[in-house]
């Protein structure tokens, strides 16, 4: 019968091995869970959205494949935006959808929480385009960031319906294309 090495025969190396095999031990939960949503008090700044005006070789693709059951969604002509992200407009989205990273509601909901909204106007920093009949849009010449990608959906074949808004937050970086799908 072999016996086990004393600790000392393993030198430098027993503390490593001791705290990996505590590690082991530890059970795995995860990542923490996300702290609170911001409380939407933050104040509209100007500065904080400078950094969304420098050129950059980013883009956003993104694509509308929102369903309800069997119930295909479009957005075929709908505007999109991208909105930069900053403490001001991160509170805004906690207030309108509810989530600071992703969010389907109907259009009308949002619309009312809009008046209780952080204020100010973040028009001038806000990315434009249109969703195609394909249901796809692009934008390109974005800076590294992260933004918050919106556009309004109604069910297909029915142009009267409710819209629902749909709500993501995407990262640009590294020169590459940041493929979405809402």
């Amino acid at each position: 019968m072999k016996r086990p090495l004393p600790p000392a025969a393993l030198g430098a190396a027993a503390p490593v091995l001791l705290a990996l095999a505590a590690a082991a031990c530890t059970p795995a939960l995860g990542p923490p869970p996300p702290g609170p949503l911001p409380s939407g008090r933050a104040e509209f700044s100007a500065a904080d959205f400078a950094w969304s005006q420098a050129k950059g070789t980013n883009g956003v693709q993104g694509r509308l494949a929102y369903k309800q059951g069997p119930q295909r969604f479009t957005c075929a002509g709908s505007g999109v935006v991208l909105t930069p992200e900053t403490p001001w407009s991160r509170a805004r989205m906690a207030v309108l959808y509810g989530s600071t990273e992703r969010a389907a509601l109907p259009a009308d909901e949002v619309r009312k929480r809009t008046p209780t909204a952080p204020a100010g106007d973040a028009g001038p920093y806000v990315k434009r385009t249109t969703c195609d009949a394909q249901d796809r849009f692009s934008f390109a010449g974005l800076p590294n960031g992260t933004w918050y990608v919106i556009t309004l959906a109604r069910p297909a074949g029915q142009p009267q319906a409710e819209s629902t808004a749909l709500m993501q937050r995407v990262v640009t970086r590294g020169g590459r294309v940041t493929n979405v799908t809402l």
